[in-house]
């Protein structure tokens, strides 16, 4: 109850905040007349020039209307290198499970790439994960992707890169959009959003609601009666308001909500998420051109784990975590007070996260006999400065930043629920600083020819459920590091974009990093036993702990190629990495070992067709390498090549019928193996029919 109140107060409040746009307002001298209206963009600071010399790659409105899901995670697949922790996506993997990283960096379930939309970062403020639910693609304008470099301006959690969402504004917007989808297994997909222009700003509400009974997670030769399909129901929704303030100044004003609820295809296996986030934007794009931003977010969190017997017979709940609460606030601060033939950027910006787990555990006869409460708080605050250098054919940038961070609060609790403690432990606090900054040079060598090269350095501070969260997946347990160090990489990169001809760009990347105290879970040892911060594992299961490994090393290269020619358009990517572990510690049994769930080679390609009449065909093949589902490279996950496919044709001016298929040969995906060689698969063969109304 209190949550729904929570959200109701701040959406009114941000919908008061931008009123104003739709009023009718006195004329003054100074008010622009109606045929001469203030012209407001509903973005933040344009992009530095600074990217001429880095890898960005920009996934533009029209390519993320036509991805065959219609989600996030499947759109950020175009890029190759961008990864998530399972091959599953967000209807029926695991929530904990999904993140985003870059460049082979792999490891575990905290993203280790930087995503935010609208300057906001949207990690979980508890575990890192994102609840990529949250974002419909309807609502978004932009994607801009930055491997590697990606921590001059954004700080903390930007190690592989930086995912930057950026809302849809008016131009790209129809007034009124509904857009109706059924699918196999009694899917919906129900998407709809109304935006309305004033003489000073706009308005946009917008709503997404999806359902679906969903497939059997594991694959047909293991099945046992315990296994059924994973239904899933997810809702989002967001209002965004942006009105002007005097005549290069501008108010931007975010609300969002999100419920999120899967079945992982067995008893005691549900997920619920859910989550509020609002913010405050203020924008001048005058002669000398500003931003600060507030916001808030607050997230929910429940999950249940079962144990399964070996004839896939019965599921018996061993964990519910019935509660994980948290909440994430911050502040940032952008000027650009030179912008000649030096663009200068200052800044400063502040995060502060909260959180903690409440769950009941170790279940005796279908009752929990124990309850376990960790977590605790951390804050992080930086300042930067960005300077790029622009004449003729050279660009060079050069940044730097100090940041501090502090963990505090940190603690575990569990008792048994007849009253008696078992463990109450209080954590020190701890603090430290964070220096990081980046270099580059970009040339112009002519024939359409730019080659740059790049240096930097980002870190990462460890998430709380890292530092305080033990946990189980089936027969294997993990124990919590509450003196976990911050993760930094090292990293440089050169290429090459060239303009091969009009429409028509191809680019190169080569790339190498170090990411140091990389925090992964290791194993320890194998059951029987009794392990610190677990408890009893048996046999068939394995003791983990989370270390900080010496590092991660990679090297690999980035290509790729954009064609627009008439009526076709081509969308090549590919990268290829080599990833390895090195450590002479805790996890030397991992030493020269891959990473955990890192891929050697990913590639997308996408080939579409536009009729002068807005017919549209497209059709997109993935390839993703074998994977190793462990630390100690024993359990591979097997190659995987998908097709997704994309039909539309308008039905008069306000009607457009549609057909999408996703893995149209119903290729098996592997996404997870467990301990006893149990296989789970991502999505099976999904064929959609919808209609757009606009």
């Amino acid at each position: 109850m209190m949550f729904a109140v929570r959200a109701t107060v701040l959406s009114a409040a941000l919908l008061s905040s931008a009123a104003p746009l739709l009023a009718d307002t006195p004329l003054r001298a100074d008010t622009p007349l109606l045929n001469d209206p203030i012209i407001v963009t509903g973005r933040g600071l344009s992009a530095s020039r600074a990217d001429a010399a880095y890898d960005v790659v920009t996934i533009d409105r029209a390519r993320i209307l036509q991805s065959a899901s219609g989600r996030l995670e499947d759109v950020l697949r175009d890029v190759a290198g961008v990864q998530g922790f399972r091959r599953s996506d967000s209807r029926s993997a695991n929530a904990t499970s999904q993140s985003i990283t870059l460049r082979g960096l792999g490891g575990n379930a905290s993203s280790r790439a930087l995503l935010v939309l609208d300057g906001v970062p949207q990690a979980d403020p508890f575990g890192g994960w994102i609840s990529f639910p949250a974002h419909a693609t309807d609502r978004l304008g932009q994607v801009r992707v930055t491997r590697g470099g990606g921590s001059g301006l954004w700080g903390p959690g930007a190690l592989g890169g930086t995912v930057e969402l950026e809302s849809a504004i008016p131009g790209e917007l129809d007034p009124f959009n509904a857009h109706l989808a059924i699918g196999s297994r009694n899917s919906k997909d129900a998407r709809g959003a109304l935006t309305v222009k004033g003489r000073s700003g706009f308005i946009t509400v917008s709503g997404a609601y999806a359902q679906g009974d969903g497939f059997i997670p594991i694959v047909a030769e293991r099945r046992g009666p315990v296994d059924h399909a994973a239904p899933y129901r997810q809702f989002s929704g967001a209002v965004r308001a942006v009105t002007a303030i005097g005549a290069s100044t501008e108010l931007q004003a975010n609300f969002s909500a999100f419920d999120d609820r899967r079945n992982r295809g067995t008893d005691n296996s549900d997920n619920r998420g859910r989550g509020v986030d609002g913010s405050l934007r203020l924008v001048g794009k005058g002669a000398l051109r500003w931003s600060l931003l507030g916001y808030g977010q607050k997230r929910r969190f429940a999950s249940q784990s079962a144990a399964i017997n070996a004839a896939r017979t019965t599921s018996t709940l061993t964990l519910d975590q019935y509660a994980v609460p948290s909440t994430g606030w911050g502040a940032r601060a952008d000027i650009v007070p030179l912008n000649g033939d030096i663009e200068l950027r200052l800044g400063a910006d502040l995060r502060a996260v909260h959180g903690e787990t409440r769950e009941n555990y170790l279940f005796v006869a279908g009752s929990a006999t124990r309850r376990r409460v960790a977590g605790g708080r951390s804050v992080t605050m930086g300042g930067f400065a960005d300077a790029t250098f622009t004449r003729g054919a050279l660009t060079a940038n050069l940044s730097g930043r100090i940041d501090h961070w502090s963990i505090s609060d940190g603690r575990l609790f569990e008792q048994t629920l007849a009253g008696t403690t078992l463990t109450n432990t209080a954590f020190a606090d701890r603090d430290g600083w964070q220096p990081t900054g980046r270099a580059a040079l970009a040339v112009r060598a002519g024939s359409g020819l730019t080659v740059r090269a790049a240096a930097y350095r980002g870190w990462r501070l460890p998430t709380l459920n890292e530092l305080y969260r033990p946990f189980r997946v089936g027969a294997d347990a993990t124990a919590a590091n509450a003196v976990l160090k911050p993760e930094t990489l090292s990293g440089a990169e050169a290429g090459i974009d060239w303009a091969v001809a009009p429409g028509a760009k191809a680019t190169v990347t080569l790339f190498t990093g170090r990411l140091h105290d990389a925090i992964a879970n290791v194993t320890i040892a194998r059951g029987p036993g009794v392990f610190p911060g677990v408890g009893f594992v048996s046999a068939a299961g394995s003791y983990r702990r989370r270390e900080n490994l010496d590092a991660i090393t990679t090297r690999g290269a980035e290509f790729g190629f954009d064609l627009q020619h008439r009526a076709f358009d081509v969308h090549l990517s590919y990268s290829v990495v080599d990833a390895r572990v090195q450590d002479n510690g805790a996890g030397s049994a991992l030493d020269g070992l891959r990473p955990a769930q890192t891929p050697e080679q990913q590639a997308s390609a996408t080939v579409g067709w536009t009729s002068p009449h807005e017919q549209r065909l497209s059709l997109t093949g993935r390839e993703i390498s074998r994977q190793c589902e462990d630390d100690l490279n024993r359990r591979s996950l097997k190659p995987a090549f998908t097709v997704d496919a994309t039909a539309s044709t308008p039905i008069g001016r306000h009607f457009v019928i549609g057909l999408r298929g996703e893995n149209l040969f119903d290729k098996r995906v592997e996404a997870a193996i467990a301990s006893d060689g149990t296989v789970e698969r991502a999505l099976p063969r999904t064929l959609w029919l919808e209609v757009t109304v606009k």
